[in-house]
This record gives C-alpha cells, structure tokens and sequence, in this order.
C-alpha cells in the first residue's frame, strides 16, 4: 500500500518521538484510561499508534485501534492481538453507527483538522449512553505562556508541528458540549493542585470524560 504524505510525515514524528521521550506520564494516564473505560467494552482507540497506551484497557475489552501509521498499527497487533484500521481520522470513518461502547482519544485531537466534526464523528460510532474517554495538552498553561512570551515554543505544544489546534479548558468543554453531556474534566501535571486557584493555569494537560445522551 502506497504511503501518503500525511502517513509519512506522522510515521517519521513517531519515530523521533519514540528516540527522544516516548509517551509522556504513561502510567498516569494508562491507569486513568482503565479506570473509565472499565471491561466488557468494544473500544474504538482513535490514534492508537503503537499500543502504548491500550496496553492498559485492553485486557476483558474487544478493541479496534485506528491509525494514520500503519507501521504503528502492525506493532500494535503483534504486541496485544488487537484488531487495527488503517485511517486518516481526518477523512471518512467507514464504521458503523452506534457500534462502540467506548471511544478512546488520547493526545489525537489537538492533531485534527475541524475539532467539532471529528467529536460528531465520536458521537456518530458511541452507542447511546456510550463514553469518550480521552486527554489533550493544556497549551495555555502559566509556564507555556511565558515560555512563548520569551519567544520559546520547545517544550510547548506549539513546539510539535503536527500540533494543529490547541486547547485552553473552557474550548475543550464547548467543544465537547456540542454532542456530549456529564462532561467531566480534570487538571493532571504536577502542580495541578493549583488549579483549584487558579483554572487552567497549572495543568500540564486536561483528562477528560464526556457521555452520549440517550436518544
């Protein structure tokens, strides 16, 4: 199968990720993707690349992980048996409506054109009631500010190119408002405790859990 450009470009961004830091705060987040997506699910994990993070959901759940890198994906399925798609998240989902119980999106939106369609898409493939469970940066953290005021993007999420949007909490919250209730999202970074002070300043990045209404 012909590479794309796009699949290119994330396939050489994963590889200098992976040489250099791998995932951020893995255990944090695998175990607060445990604890809600829950067992006895049928998960869609959009951006799953290498399983790096399904590895902790996987176990009592039947999951689908869909990718733009389909290197990631072969690694995905050799290392926990799951079946994967190969997908640009930013085109058409060839999946049914209603099919999942759970969607799993972690650090992918920030990456999509059209943050509102790629959430109606979420909530098209949920079944009524059904969860997104998923995390973003907070690019508009205390420390990212000042970083930027002093003219220095490394570190920040402006210092990924293939970071397409970004996210302060209350546009994460309307976005998701459009299609979801029970909205639930929580500061996590090492000073997030400050949040409670001072909102969306401290947070290295935002967790999030938002449920489908019922129709």
């Amino acid at each position: 199968m012909e590479t794309s450009s796009l699949e290119h470009i994330y396939q050489t961004h994963h590889k200098d990720e992976d040489r250099h830091s791998g995932q951020m705060f893995p255990n944090e987040r695998g175990a607060f993707l445990k604890e809600h997506v829950g067992t006895g699910k049928k998960v869609l994990d959009i951006g799953c690349r290498n399983g790096a993070l399904t590895k902790f959901f996987v176990a009592g759940n039947d999951v689908l992980g869909a990718d733009i890198d389909s290197g990631s994906l072969e690694k995905a399925h050799a290392a926990l048996g799951i079946e994967t798609m190969h997908l640009d998240l930013n085109g058409e989902w060839p999946l049914q409506g209603g099919a999942f119980d759970v969607v799993v999106a972690t650090e992918i939106i920030e990456h999509l054109y059209l943050p509102s369609e790629i959430v109606q898409k979420i909530a098209y493939v949920l079944k009524d009631d059904g969860k997104l469970v998923g995390s973003v940066p907070n690019a508009f953290s205390l420390i990212n500010r000042v970083r930027l005021l002093l003219g220095r993007k490394r570190f920040t999420p402006l210092g990924d190119p293939t970071h397409i949007n970004h996210f302060k909490r209350s546009e994460l919250r309307n976005i998701l408002a459009q299609h979801f209730h029970e909205l639930d999202i929580q500061p996590f970074g090492s000073y997030a405790w400050l949040d409670r002070f001072f909102p969306g300043y401290f947070s290295f990045m935002f967790f999030f859990t938002a449920s489908k209404p019922r129709r």
